[in-house]
């Protein structure tokens, strides 16, 4: 599926400039971001939104203008034009780097023309509860694409393809989701809500024929024109799970190769996404959304959280191989609607967690990376500015541990509520093994088995100065300072 001790960023947060410069920065990164130990890609949303070159991207209009067609204010998408988004997956394949393209199968918005239709208002806090009568309204459901003009496809949209929408312009005060004429909320989605196959927007009917063919067509028509090689899926918890599994296999069949794929299940509660791995047979990997709720309250605890229980409850314990693990993401990030912020010092704990373990599939966020500064207004409608830290110099330490030196047997020694550490002890390829302590209270020290008698570790974070060897049985005791994390290897001097 993906490289040994491989490492996935996303390239990107919700606060990027609206420049259209994103695609050209691709290119330009590509080549370092491949020699720091990045493995992959996972590029936002590439086609136009409803609202055109300002639009992050879910609030999708239409799958098939990549930044090519004069529609909703713009030709170039937030991130750039078509043309530079291809010549972008072109210069990343050539650095080595696989491109996971993100992919909403969800809802469609910013409709070009109203219909009228029969629908009945159910609740938005219950949607098997109907709080009014079956009646006549006027749904902003009609997709012409006019600026495509029909290119690439013809398919216009109605209200039929979709089974709910949430504004009726008849009755434009009323918060309900309405339930259209002859249809059904689909199965197999998240049971919050009762049913919550409805999340925004226009919510496909992806039972319908005509959506089924004009999904995996695009889908094919994507694949040919970028050659991706796997895809992110948006909001899995709202669609029918076995979609993605028919749509990837589809995908896979038509490319003639195993693309990866990861779904976003936003839900901590690991019977949900049990749920979704089995109706999906395994093939959809899912982000460790309990893993980063764990880090967020870990942070927020400080030394109160008991650090031996970090993986407790988390898919990378339940389910390693399927496991997207992640610190932070564009919609955790403070302001943002699932906000849950994993504090500035506890982030390297949290990476070096992620990046330097066997299990798991680790991803990078950008915002982590490159640091970010934005403001918007928060859930109490006052307006704040936002700082967030760069830790690319420590990330790019952990990377470069990770290609060099996290191999072999993992030794854990998570048998302290504030101190844990774990050892690799390498392979024949990859000698010398790391360890690794981390704190959340004050200075911490672990007895641990390395492997490599006789030895001398340094600390590549540079927290500690002083170096540490080996006994006759390759065992030291390895240390941090507190609140912190230290990360050792083999001294080749």
């Amino acid at each position: 599926m993906f490289h040994q001790n491989g490492v996935m960023m996303q390239y990107f947060h919700w606060y990027l400039p609206d420049d259209g410069s994103l695609w050209n920065q691709v290119a330009e990164k590509a080549e370092d971001l491949a020699k720091a130990g990045i493995t992959s890609l996972w590029l936002p949303p590439a086609y136009k939104g409803k609202s055109g070159g300002l639009d992050v991207g879910y609030g999708i209009y239409d799958l098939f203008d990549l930044g090519e067609f004069d529609q909703k204010g713009s030709i170039r998408t937030k991130y750039g034009t078509k043309d530079e988004y291809i010549q972008a997956i072109k210069l990343a394949h050539q650095a080595g780097l696989s491109i996971y393209a993100d992919v909403v199968f969800n809802h469609k918005m910013g409709a070009d023309h109203s219909e009228e239709v029969e629908a009945t208002p159910m609740s938005m806090d219950d949607r098997n509860q109907a709080i009014g009568d079956y009646q006549t309204i006027q749904a902003w459901t009609h997709f012409t694409f006019e600026g495509r003009k029909g290119k690439y496809s013809e398919m216009e949209w109605h209200w039929w393809h979709f089974d709910a929408i949430d504004y009726n312009a008849y009755n434009e005060g009323e918060d309900a989701v309405y339930l259209l004429k002859g249809k059904s909320f689909d199965k197999n989605v998240d049971l919050e809500k009762g049913n919550f196959d409805y999340l925004m927007g226009c919510d496909l009917d992806i039972q319908n024929s005509e959506v089924q063919g004009e999904l995996k067509y695009w889908g094919e028509w994507n694949y040919d024109l970028t050659n991706v090689d796997g895809f992110r899926f948006d909001a899995v918890k709202h669609v029918s799970a076995q979609f993605f599994q028919e749509w990837l296999e589809h995908m896979r069949n038509y490319a003639k190769r195993d693309l990866f794929a990861v779904g976003e299940y936003w839900s901590y509660e690991m019977e949900a996404l049990h749920n979704f791995i089995d109706v999906t047979n395994g093939t959809v990997s899912l982000f460790d959304v309990p893993l980063h709720q764990n880090f967020h309250v870990a942070s927020q605890s400080r030394e109160d959280y008991d650090l031996s229980q970090i993986f407790e409850n988390t898919l990378v314990q339940h389910q390693p191989s399927l496991a997207v693990t992640f610190v932070d993401n564009h919609d955790s990030q403070p302001l943002q609607s699932l906000e849950s912020i994993v504090e500035a010092w506890f982030k390297p704990l949290a990476y070096a967690l992620i990046l330097l373990r066997q299990e798991g599939y680790p991803c990078i966020f950008a915002a982590d990376y490159y640091g970010a500064h934005y403001q918007d207004y928060g859930k109490d409608g006052n307006e704040y500015e936002i700082w967030i830290d760069s830790h690319q110099w420590l990330l790019d330490q952990f990377l470069s541990v990770r290609q060099n030196y996290a191999y072999g047997q993992q030794l854990d020694y998570f048998d302290h509520p504030n101190t844990i550490g774990w050892t690799r002890l390498g392979d024949d390829e990859h000698q010398g093994g790391m360890a690794v302590v981390l704190s959340n209270a004050e200075e911490g020290r672990k007895w641990m088995e390395i492997g490599q008698p006789n030895c001398t570790y340094i600390d590549i974070t540079k927290q500690v100065e002083q170096s540490i060897t080996t006994n006759d049985d390759g065992w030291a005791e390895f240390c941090c300072n507190g609140g912190s994390v230290s990360v050792w290897i083999k001294t080749t001097t």
